[in-house]
């Protein structure tokens, strides 16, 4: 069994019981920690601690006792809204506190919002009268259909102690052991997510890699989650029971993969769930089904201007996996073989924005072995945890610390005139309708589109570029909508994470022209004020366009003052890309150069020239004192000596 450390970093369970006056909300709380009967309890009872040891889970129980007063009614709902699960009580001698639960409290917890199990408890069982006794079964099954937050029913007796330890238990297991992240009730099914951590399970403890788990395998999975070896009738006895009920379950090798959920099945419905939770947090899961923070050691400790990249060990495991998937050898995926890449991840991170249609993909829609690669490069560099989580998920083994690594400061780049980044990240401002997009477009193989859909919301694009001498760079575009521009430069940091700034304006509209210099400027003044300067480049796209005649000239003048490059005149429809992204790319490894001058920086400049100045000349104002001293001392001791 799993201890109690690794109850998704619980440290103990709050139990909140309430229900109507006189149901024996009080007497209950005070016979589970006295293990006696008390004729006499207080109206309301102080928190009461349950020792660790009194369940096997080894977790300490905090019980909170409630009023059930109207003039308390705050502190009853403070209390309940502070819950990890809430005791109902009502008792069997008075069906009307039975009834009192759909018609009043389930209501009160959807208004407070109280989002938490629900275990409902008849007490005073001692005292029903047998004469009209009502199943339990009978009088559960609407109240269980109308509300899907209970979690069990159960009936007590203070008096007798029976069943008082167990309706704790139920409270505590609920809490620690959910049985709603692992299955469907509706379609009598494990879900999802379940299955999917359950064949990373599988998939891991299946070392000989033939999809079957056999004895030994068996066996050690067994010792790493209950510390217990099975011995070989035991294994034969656990085949048989999965043969009869999933004949697939079983073959020559071993236990396969619909063998291994159906055991994790029968255990759940036999209310087993601890056990199957014991299985996943021994692998690392919390009670989303998805791996613990602590299994994923991300550098944490980076400046802003620092970017995370994959290693080339990290790379090399990504190429093999995509060998391994791209059975038809055509060094491309289809849509069956992604989905079968990320069958042990909770689900696939690609499907939706930013990385949905941000990689190459070929004529067919496949995913080629640069998008492949390109969007693992994206991904790290966007949310780092959630690239290692993925990497682990589809069965990266080595030291997770050693899949990432931080590149050097932006600031420190600046100073040697170098950078080492193997990706970067190029943000695209420009005006609506300017050739943003099809910039990124046009950097993802795609053909050119004369139909117009302005972009809203941030859009990002990421491929290999080969450079000279064979060596290649990931670029990702970053397109910011004209809408959004003043939305992110509100933020001081946004230019911390760039390499390179582009400013796209159609070269033959007016208005577009005076947009992106505007952009332009705006940018370089942050740069200036925040410290994160970077180089700047102006794309004239549209070229294939009669040119707006001003702004040729205003360019060439605008570049000239800012000492940037002229503009890079580009059309994506006649496929003339005049070589651009080669271009950011050498302006992001020469991070001293395409820098704008503005005034804040002439300024800055002429400022930090005056104080080396002035420390030179007072450097050498000391130095001729120094030099008049020692020339005073040789003359005094010269006239002593003479006298």
């Amino acid at each position: 069994m799993a201890n109690g450390s690794s109850f998704a970093g619980r440290s103990g369970v709050r139990v909140v019981v309430a229900g109507d006056r006189a149901t024996g909300k009080s007497t209950l709380i005070a016979a589970i920690a006295t293990e006696s009967f008390a004729e006499a309890v207080p109206p309301v009872l102080p928190p009461t601690l349950l020792p660790p040891d009194l369940y096997p889970d080894n977790v300490p129980l905090t019980v909170i006792d409630t009023p059930s007063s109207l003039d308390k009614q705050s502190k009853r709902n403070e209390e309940l809204k502070g819950a990890d699960v809430v005791v109902l009580t009502y008792a069997c001698n008075d069906t009307a506190s039975f009834s009192r639960l759909s018609s009043y409290w389930f209501g009160e917890l959807q208004k407070l919002e109280v989002k938490v199990p629900v275990v409902v408890v008849g007490c005073k069982l001692d005292l029903r009268d047998e004469s009209q006794q009502v199943s339990l079964e009978r009088l559960m099954t609407q109240l269980l259909q109308q509300f899907k937050e209970i979690v069990t029913c159960i009936e007590c007796s203070a008096a007798t102690q029976y069943q008082v330890p167990e309706v704790f238990y139920f409270a505590q297991k609920v809490v620690l052991h959910p049985v709603d992240p692992l299955y469907d009730h509706e379609n009598q099914a494990l879900k999802d997510r379940c299955v999917r951590a359950l064949r990373r399970i599988f998939v891991l403890c299946d070392r000989d890699m033939d999809d079957a788990l056999n004895d030994a395998e068996l066996n050690e999975f067994q010792v790493r989650c209950f510390n217990a070896p099975l011995q070989s009738s035991e294994i034969a006895g656990i085949k048989t029971v999965v043969q009869q009920k999933v004949p697939e379950g079983v073959n020559s090798l071993g236990l396969t993969f619909p063998g291994f959920l159906s055991i994790h099945n029968m255990f759940l419905k036999k209310g087993r769930q601890e056990t199957l939770w014991a299985v996943l947090r021994n692998f690392g899961y919390d009670n989303n089904l998805k791996l613990r923070s602590d299994f994923l050691p991300v550098p944490s400790k980076r400046a802003l201007d620092q970017s995370v990249e994959l290693t080339g060990e990290a790379i090399e495991f990504l190429n093999g996996i995509f060998r391994l998937l791209d059975t038809d050898k055509d060094r491309a995926l289809r849509p069956a073989e992604v989905d079968k890449l990320f069958c042990t991840a909770p689900e696939s991170p690609w499907n939706d924005a930013p990385y949905k249609d941000a990689a190459e993909r070929t004529d067919s829609g496949y995913i080629s072995l640069n998008g492949f690669q390109s969007q693992w490069a994206l991904m790290t560099l966007l949310d780092p945890p959630c690239s290692l989580v993925n990497l682990i998920y589809i069965g990266y083994s080595g030291n997770p610390a050693a899949a990432l690594r931080v590149t050097r400061r932006r600031a420190i780049d600046r100073k040697k005139q170098t950078t080492e980044r193997n990706v970067v990240q190029c943000y695209v401002f420009g005006s609506k309708n300017s050739g943003k997009s099809a910039l990124l477009d046009s950097l993802l193989g795609r053909p050119f589109s004369n139909n117009y859909t302005p972009t809203t919301v941030e859009r990002f694009a990421a491929n290999a570029i080969e450079l000279i001498g064979g060596t290649r760079k990931t670029l990702v575009l970053r397109e910011i909508p004209e809408s959004e521009v003043s939305n992110v430069l509100s933020n001081q940091d946004y230019l911390a994470a760039c390499d390179v700034a582009v400013f796209v304006y159609d070269s033959s509209d007016e208005h577009s022209w005076k947009k992106s210099r505007d952009l332009l400027e705006k940018v370089a003044r942050q740069g200036d004020l925040t410290g994160y300067r970077v180089p700047c480049l102006l794309i004239a796209a549209k070229d294939d366009l009669t040119p707006y005649p001003r702004a040729v000239q205003d360019s060439v003048k605008v570049t000239q003052e800012l000492g940037i490059e002229a503009p890079f005149h580009v059309s994506m429809k006649l496929g003339d890309s005049s070589n651009v992204y080669n271009k950011i790319i050498h302006a992001a490894e020469h991070p001293h150069l395409s820098i704008p001058e503005t005034d804040i920086g002439r300024k800055r400049k002429q400022y930090h020239r005056l104080l080396q100045h002035s420390l030179v000349f007072a450097s050498v104002g000391t130095a001729m004192a120094v030099v008049g001293l020692a020339a005073c001392r040789a003359y005094a001791v010269k006239k002593n000596s003479s006298g």
